[in-house]
C-alpha cells in the first residue's frame, strides 16, 4: 500500500486534493487556533490531529495560534498547557508560535479602513439594547440610531475608545452590514469592545479588544492559511469571515471549511461546564483523571498513540453524532494490551499463610513481563510464606464454575506454586482475616506430579516484601450518556467515579514513573500518578480489562 493510499480519506482531504490538482494552491497551510482560557479536551484532540495530520501528510505547514482576544478569561497557565498537549500528542507546529495579539496593530488599522469605507460605526447602545435591536430568527432587526454617523465622527469616537475615554459597555465598534439579514451574525456584528484588562502578551497597551469573528479571518489571511478548518457551529459565521476579507485590503483569501465537533458520551465538552467542574471543586483540577481534558486523560494513563488512533477511527464528517465512550476505551485497551508490561497488585487484600513453607524464607521467582512478547523481558518477584490475594478470589464454598481458591481445594498462584486452602480465621464480625494453606513444593512452573488438574490461577503479592499503595479506581464521571442535556448536569455526576483503595503492589512498582502504564493482572490497566513516591506509590486505573458499562446498558 502506498503512502497516499494509507491516508484516511474524508471530505476535507478530497477538497485539498482537488485544490492542489486544479492549481488553486501549490501547498497546504493549516492552523490550530485555541483560546487560552482553559485546558484542551478530547474534542480539541480531534482538531489537532486533523490540522497537524493534514499538514504532515501533504508536506505542508500547520501553525499553532493562540486566539487571545479576551484577556479577562485568559492565562499563561493555559498557554503552557496547550503547548504541552500539542507536543505530547506528537505534533510540532511550524515556525514560531503565533498569537492573535501579534496582529492587534494591523487589526486596528483594518477597523479604521472599514470605518473609512462607511462599513463600520461606533455604537453607543447598551449591550441589552443591541440584543433588542438585533431582532429574532423570525423578526428582522432595526437599525441603531447611531448607525448613520459620518466617517469623521466614527473615526474620532473610535480613537476615543482606544484612548480609554469610554467605560466598558458604553461603546463598541460594529460592522455595517444588514440588519434584515436572515443570518443573525450579519446583523451589524460587534468588531471591537472596550475592556480595561491587562493582556498576558501585550500588557496594558490596549483597552479595546477585537472580537473573534473579526480577528480570526484576518489572522488566517496574514499567516497565509489555505484551509481554515473549524467545527459546524461556525458555519453561519463563514459569511462574516468572507465579508471581512472581501472588504479590507489584504492579499490572501483563505476559505473556511466546517466539520462536526466531537461529542462523547458520559462527559461534557463545554469549556464553561468544564470550568464549573473545576471551580466548584467537583473534580480535583483540570488534570483530574476523570476529566476529558488531554492532561486528565494523560494523567489517567491514556497514551498519545491511543488518542490519535481514536481520532482516526471516528473520522471527519459533517454529521453531528454522539460517540460511545467505549470507542475511546477500546483504543487504549488495544494499545496497552500490546505494549503495557504486566505486574501484580492486590487492591482488596486478604492474607494467606502457607503453613508448610519455611518461615523467613524469601524465594525470588522470575515472571515474564508480557505473555506474548519475550523481548519485553522478565522481572524478579519475591515469594514468601505469607502473601496477599484478592478477597473476591476466595470462597468457603463454590460451584464448579468458580475457578479460584475454595476451602479444601487447590489453585495456582500466578508464576508460583499450587496451594490448597486448609482452614480460615474470622474476626468478630464474621469477616475472613486469614486463609491457612499448604503448598505443593514440586509445582513451580509445572503441573502436579500425580496428574492432578488445577484449572484456576490467581494473582498475589508477598505480604512481607510488597509495597503498600494507594489505588485510585477511576470510572466515568457521569451516570448518564448525555449529561449536558440535564438542567443541572452536576447532579448526574457518578458517585463511584473515584473509589480509593489501600492495597499492595509488587516491589518493582515502587519506582514506576508517572504515566507509565501497566496491566495489573486480572484487574485492569493502571499507571503511576504524579502524586506517587517510592515510599507511597499511587496508581490510577486507566480502564478495566473489559467494558463493564456494556452489561449495565444491556
Amino acid at each position: 500500500m502506498s503512502e497516499a493510499e494509507a491516508r484516511p480519506s474524508n471530505f476535507i482531504r478530497q477538497i485539498i486534493d482537488k485544490d492542489l490538482a486544479d492549481g488553486k494552491h501549490t501547498s497546504v497551510h493549516t492552523r490550530f487556533p485555541p483560546e487560552p482560557n482553559g485546558y484542551l479536551h478530547i474534542g480539541h484532540a480531534k482538531s489537532i490531529c486533523l490540522n497537524f495530520g493534514i499538514a504532515e501528510d501533504y508536506q505542508g505547514q500547520c501553525n499553532l495560534r493562540f486566539d487571545d482576544t479576551n484577556p479577562e478569561k485568559e492565562d499563561v497557565e493555559y498557554v503552557e498547557s496547550i503547548k504541552n498537549d500539542v507536543s505530547w500528542l506528537g505534533f510540532q507546529w511550524s515556525g514560531d508560535i503565533c498569537y492573535s495579539s501579534n496582529y492587534f496593530d494591523k487589526l486596528y488599522d483594518y477597523a479604521i479602513e472599514l470605518i473609512n469605507k462607511g462599513l463600520a460605526y461606533v455604537e453607543e447602545l447598551s449591550p441589552e439594547q443591541i440584543r433588542e435591536y438585533r431582532g429574532t430568527l423570525k423578526e428582522p432587526g432595526k437599525p441603531s440610531p447611531y448607525r448613520d454617523r459620518s466617517v469623521e465622527e466614527n473615526l474620532a469616537l473610535f480613537e476615543k475608545m482606544r484612548a480609554g475615554e469610554f467605560a466598558e459597555g458604553s461603546a463598541c465598534l460594529r460592522a455595517k452590514i444588514d440588519m434584515a439579514s436572515s443570518f443573525m451574525v450579519m446583523r451589524d456584528p460587534v468588531l471591537y469592545r472596550v475592556r480595561f484588562a491587562s493582556h498576558h502578551q501585550t500588557g496594558d497597551k490596549w483597552c479595546i479588544y477585537p472580537m473573534y469573528d473579526f480577528t480570526h479571518c484576518i489572522s488566517d489571511a496574514l499567516e497565509g492559511i489555505t484551509h481554515s478548518l473549524c467545527t459546524l457551529e461556525f458555519q453561519d459565521n463563514r459569511r462574516l469571515y468572507d465579508w471581512v476579507l472581501e472588504n479590507i485590503t489584504i492579499d490572501c483569501q483563505p476559505h473556511q471549511y466546517e466539520f462536526s465537533r466531537l461529542n462523547l458520551e458520559y462527559t461534557v465538552m463545554s469549556k464553561r461546564k468544564l470550568n464549573q467542574l473545576v471551580t466548584e471543586k467537583l473534580v480535583n483540577g483540570w488534570d483530574d483523571p476523570r476529566m476529558p481534558t488531554i492532561s486528565g486523560l494523560r494523567r489517567r494513563g491514556f497514551t498519545a498513540a491511543s488518542i490519535r488512533e481514536f481520532c482516526k477511527r471516528i473520522g471527519v464528517t459533517k454529521q453531528d453524532n454522539m460517540i460511545e465512550m467505549s470507542s475511546l476505551e477500546s483504543c487504549i485497551r488495544d494499545d496497552l494490551n500490546d505494549n503495557a508490561p504486566r505486574a501484580m497488585a492486590v487492591i482488596d487484600p486478604v492474607k494467606i499463610v502457607i503453613e508448610n513453607y519455611e518461615q523467613g524464607k524469601v524465594e525470588t521467582l522470575t515472571v515474564a513481563n508480557h505473555p506474548n512478547k519475550p523481548e519485553m523481558g522478565a522481572r524478579d518477584v519475591p515469594f514468601t510464606r505469607e502473601v496477599w490475594i484478592e478477597r473476591e478470589d476466595f470462597r468457603e464454598e463454590a460451584n464448579k464454575k468458580y475457578k479460584r481458591l475454595v476451602l479444601g481445594k487447590e489453585v495456582r498462584l500466578r508464576g508460583a506454586y499450587v496451594i490448597k486452602a486448609e482452614r480460615i480465621e474470622k474476626d468478630e464480625q464474621g469477616n475472613i482475616t486469614t486463609i491457612f494453606c499448604s503448598y505443593d513444593a514440586d509445582t513451580l512452573g509445572k503441573n502436579p506430579a500425580d496428574g492432578r488438574k488445577v484449572k484456576g490461577v490467581i494473582h498475589w503479592v508477598s505480604a512481607e516484601k510488597s509495597v503498600a499503595a494507594e489505588i485510585r479506581l477511576y470510572d466515568r464521571l457521569f451516570t448518564v450518556p448525555n449529561p449536558a442535556a440535564s438542567d443541572n448536569f452536576s447532579e448526574t455526576i457518578n458517585p463511584e467515579s473515584l473509589v480509593v483503595k489501600q492495597g499492595y503492589v509488587e516491589p518493582s512498582l515502587a519506582t514506576a514513573a508517572p504515566q507509565e502504564g501497566y496491566q495489573f493482572e486480572r484487574i485492569g490497566y493502571f499507571c503511576a500518578d504524579k502524586d506517587s513516591s517510592a515510599e507511597r506509590p499511587v496508581f490510577n486505573r486507566t480502564v478495566g480489562l473489559r467494558d463493564t458499562w456494556a452489561k449495565i446498558a444491556d
